[in-house]
């Protein structure tokens, strides 16, 4: 596959990624009162053949978590963000303290590039309340690794789970 080709190919993969991210996040979504959401992360990403030595590849990836008030009147507060690895030992609340996000406000939590502790099956579980019924937050984490000349970018988003 030569250059262009390549490149054509990974903007048409970005590009049905987007398109289906926003297609889901457009769906109408019934008010809540308060959610436990699970977020996946992807600290890394295994690539490529296993080879002889029954190993693939693996790159990095960074992670920044948007949470992301999508109600215009109400507020709601955001009671934690725990951080998990692969097989779900907790590596930290992220927000140890509840924080209030104003209407249409947003909270950023960032997973560095060199912080490979969560693995490729990495999670957050994010627990939210609000006084009366709002629309949910709208939660998603962007992946990247733009090193070598090469760069990996997707979107995961939350869902709704129950404790």
């Amino acid at each position: 596959m030569n250059t262009w080709t390549g490149r054509l190919h990974s903007i048409l993969i970005f590009a049905l990624i987007t398109a289906s991210t926003a297609t889901f996040a457009q769906e109408a979504r019934p008010l809540a009162k308060s959610q436990t959401l699970y977020l996946p992360i992807y600290s890394h990403m295994l690539y490529g053949n296993l080879g002889k030595s029954g190993k693939a590849s693996h790159a990095l990836l960074s992670a920044l978590v948007s949470i992301r008030n999508t109600d215009g009147k109400r507020a709601l507060v955001i009671r934690s963000a725990k951080y998990y690895d692969t097989n779900g030992k907790l590596l930290q609340d992220r927000i140890s303290t509840p924080v209030t996000l104003a209407p249409y406000g947003t909270v950023e939590l960032f997973v560095e590039l060199n912080d490979a502790s969560g693995g490729s099956g990495a999670n957050f579980i994010i627990k939210w309340e609000a006084e009366q019924p709002i629309s949910p937050p709208l939660v998603e984490s962007l992946h990247a690794n733009m090193d070598g000349g090469k760069a990996v970018i997707f979107m995961t988003q939350a869902v709704p789970v129950s404790e």
